[in-house]
């Protein structure tokens, strides 16, 4: 079930977010300052490809300061994750039109507040 899932999810609007993701991952990296964002955008891009079987999680205190996440998420934000969120909230609009793709416009929501958000949290499969 997971992989029809995934497959509905890659045509109705994953591909295209995935791919947006990636990009974004890729102009974080021109600079070596942006190197962190690259990682995490490139992360959630494979996950907006193939989401179902996996789930963002908060990541386990200690592992990142609470100062830095925050600053991070914040610089991340301003420059990326308004439109990034955007994108996925045109995309769950999209999804929403028909009682099918409901779920796919849930998962499109949760992955706009990851876009505004993105430290702190890990992927982690489903149980």
């Amino acid at each position: 079930m997971r992989l029809i899932g995934n497959i509905l999810w890659f045509v109705l609007g994953g591909f295209v977010m995935g791919l947006a993701w990636w990009f974004t991952a890729l102009v974080c990296a021109i600079t070596i300052i942006g190197i962190p964002w690259a990682i995490a955008a490139f992360r959630i891009g494979t996950f907006s490809f193939w989401p179902f079987g996996r789930k963002v999680a908060d990541k386990p205190a200690g592992t990142l300061g609470g100062g830095i996440s925050a600053l991070g998420n914040l610089i991340w934000a301003i420059l990326f994750g308004w439109w990034l969120a955007l994108g996925h909230l045109v995309s769950a609009v999209l999804c929403a039109i028909t009682i099918i793709g409901i779920p796919f416009a849930l998962q499109h929501i949760k992955l706009a507040g990851l876009a505004f958000f993105p430290y702190g949290k890990e992927i982690v499969p489903i149980a």
